[in-house]
This record gives C-alpha cells, sequence and structure tokens, in this order.
C-alpha cells in the first residue's frame, strides 16, 4: 500500500512509518513544513534501509496517498484537515488521533462531534472514508522494530471495505483486529488511550496495552 502519513514527523507518526516500511508498504511523511518532512524521511531511510520512503507537504501526501493516516494533534484537526478535503475524497482515511487535554480536569475531553474520528469526518465530508484505529500502540514500542507490540488493534467504522484495508495494516504490525463496531463508537476506544496513560503514570509502565479475551 502507499500510505501516506498526515502530521508524520511526530513519535507516533514516525513509529507507525518505520514498522510499515519495514513491511513493504510505501510510506509519505507529511509535515506542514515540506523541509521537515524532507528530513524525517531521510532519516527513516537510514533507519530502515527501505527506499520508498520520502516526505512533502500534508496536502502533497494526502494527494499521493492511497490510505492516508492522520496523526496530527487533536487541536490540529480544525487546521489542518480543510485543506485536505479534496484530496481525502474517496479515500480511505485513518483516524490515529486522541483528544486528550493535559492539566484540566478531564484528560480525555472528546468534541462536540463525539470524537476526534468523528470531528474528522465532519472536517473532510462525507466523501472521505474515516476509520478510527491504531489509538493504543506507544510511539516508543513502534520505534523499535525488534520488539512485539503486545495488544489488539480495535478499530471502528461505517465502511466495510476501508475496514478490511485497515485489518491488513494491522496484520503488517503483527497486530490482531477487533472490529468494535460504527464510528459512532471511536469516543469509546479513543478514550481507552487515556486510561491506558493513567495506568502507565501510576504504574510506572511505558507499554500497558488492551486485549479482548473470549474471542
Amino acid at each position: 500500500m502507499k500510505i501516506a502519513i498526515i502530521g508524520g514527523t511526530g513519535r507516533e507518526g514516525a513509529g507507525l512509518g518505520i514498522r510499515w516500511a519495514l513491511a513493504g508498504h510505501d510510506i509519505i511523511i507529511g509535515s506542514r513544513d515540506p523541509e521537515r518532512a524532507k528530513a524525517k524521511a531521510a532519516e527513516l531511510r537510514e533507519r530502515t534501509g527501505k527506499i520508498p520512503i520520502v516526505g512533502e507537504t500534508n496536502r502533497e501526501a494526502a494527494e499521493l496517498g492511497g490510505i492516508i493516516v492522520l496523526a496530527v494533534p487533536w487541536t490540529g484537526l480544525v487546521e489542518t484537515l480543510p485543506a485536505l478535503r479534496p484530496a481525502c475524497r474517496g479515500k480511505i482515511v485513518v483516524s490515529t488521533v486522541v483528544p486528550l487535554t493535559f492539566g484540566g480536569p478531564r484528560l480525555f475531553t472528546p468534541p462536540p462531534a463525539g470524537s476526534a474520528a468523528e470531528e474528522a469526518q465532519v472536517l473532510l465530508g462525507d466523501e472521505a472514508r474515516v476509520i478510527a484505529a491504531f489509538h493504543h500502540l506507544a510511539a516508543h514500542e513502534l520505534a523499535e522494530p525488534d520488539s512485539e507490540i503486545d495488544c489488539d488493534l480495535l478499530f471502528c467504522g461505517d465502511d466495510a471495505e476501508s475496514k478490511l484495508a485497515v485489518v491488513e495494516l494491522g496484520a503488517s504490525l503483527g497486530l490482531r483486529s477487533i472490529d468494535a463496531g460504527p464510528l459512532s463508537n471511536a469516543g469509546a476506544i479513543e478514550g481507552i488511550t487515556a486510561l491506558l496513560a493513567t495506568i502507565n503514570r501510576r504504574y510506572k509502565r511505558k507499554n500497558a496495552g488492551i486485549k479482548i479475551t473470549g474471542m
């Protein structure tokens, strides 16, 4: 697959880029700053030994990608997505975004739409096929490709074909995928990230994950 990672210079986006490049996918790192994107792409090429990793602006990355992955901070969605709307029409858009507010009364602070994924759907329009997934993977684990990721991939969305593509992306990371229903369930999936962050902090860990039993 040709995967465009919007906000791919951040830890989560870069970690996903490393793992997917090693799995044989073509990676386009997107950023507001094209030079920063190109520098990160060069860094990832050196780390992985994989040639098909390039850096572009977010808009160019979205235009080139077959699948678009959102790895920007939640506060950057309103600023970033409207310009990408034409490039996302008819494409699978995977939101890894979690609306967290550090230092406030609540760590998980969903927007009026109900979740970051649903907010992305509103901003990109109905023609984008938004799936919520990959929220519970620790960035430091993604950046260490020799280590196994010990959790399930929970995902949700309204388009069956897009869900199959996400299952394939998850399998290339060695993850068991669990379909958690429609996009309206995205808030519940995103909120688990806040729980995992709290557990990590309380128990002085870095890699708390989640698995579904009884399957």
